[in-house]
């Protein structure tokens, strides 16, 4: 089965084709509509055969469908008929989470995404679930992603968010009561050290795990069950 995979992104959509040896990327922006989306990725993927479509969304995502508009976006995604436009089966993932599937080896983890905002997932023993941290409050009016994402280490500078990224992993971690977080996003890149029980994640797991969707049933509402790997 080969799968197409759309990592939706703020700046660029990333695509993935499985047998490819690399991305091809498509330029996105504030006025990208799923309709436009839809004929870029197209334009772009024609001539390649392709069975089915994982596209990693960025926000919200309930019963397969984005439950809201994208904060970066253009507007339609909602109500969007994405399987009719592909002519395949498609299947809709918060972009975190689906970057989180791919990044798992096992047991209980926490997956962060310390980008422009906050994404966060959660996969416990095989079962995906999908995390909104970024707007809860944390401190002083802020929320997580007020702290975490790229206004808060504009804000406080590179020194004190990498104190900050320490402190509040830590806290997750015990939170959740995982085996592991994994850091992933654009800004990992300014961390000089990582938290305990903390690695790197990639955005290329964002394509394993849009791989990883299709090796289980169509998922269910509290989220997508994956084969247990062992680390």
């Amino acid at each position: 089965m080969k799968i197409l995979v759309i990592d939706v992104g703020g700046n660029n959509i990333k695509l993935l084709v499985s047998g490819w040896q690399s991305p091809r990327k498509v330029p996105s922006g504030p006025t990208l509509s799923a309709a436009r989306m839809a004929a870029a990725v197209k334009k772009a993927v024609a001539g390649t055969r392709y069975d089915a479509v994982t596209i990693g969304f960025p926000g919200p995502v309930k019963d397969g469908r984005p439950a809201a508009e994208p904060v970066n976006l253009g507007r339609g995604w909602v109500r969007f008929d994405y399987a009719r436009t592909f002519g395949k089966p498609v299947r809709v993932v918060n972009d975190a989470a689906m970057q989180a599937l791919g990044s798992y080896r096992g047991g209980r983890m926490l997956f962060l995404g310390l980008g422009t905002g906050l994404g966060s997932a959660l996969v416990l023993e095989g079962l995906l679930q999908p995390l909104e941290m970024a707007h809860l409050p944390y401190r002083n009016g802020k929320t997580y992603e007020d702290f975490l994402g790229k206004r808060g280490l504009d804000r406080v500078g590179k020194k004190r968010w990498r104190q900050l990224v320490g402190e509040i992993v830590a806290r997750l971690h015990h939170a959740f009561q995982v085996d592991e977080v994994v850091l992933g996003g654009g800004n990992v890149k300014q961390l000089k050290a990582l938290p305990p029980a903390t690695r790197l994640g990639s955005n290329a797991n964002a394509f394993t795990g849009g791989f990883r969707l299709w090796e289980r049933p169509a998922p269910a509402a509290r989220g997508n069950a994956v084969g247990r790997r062992r680390r």
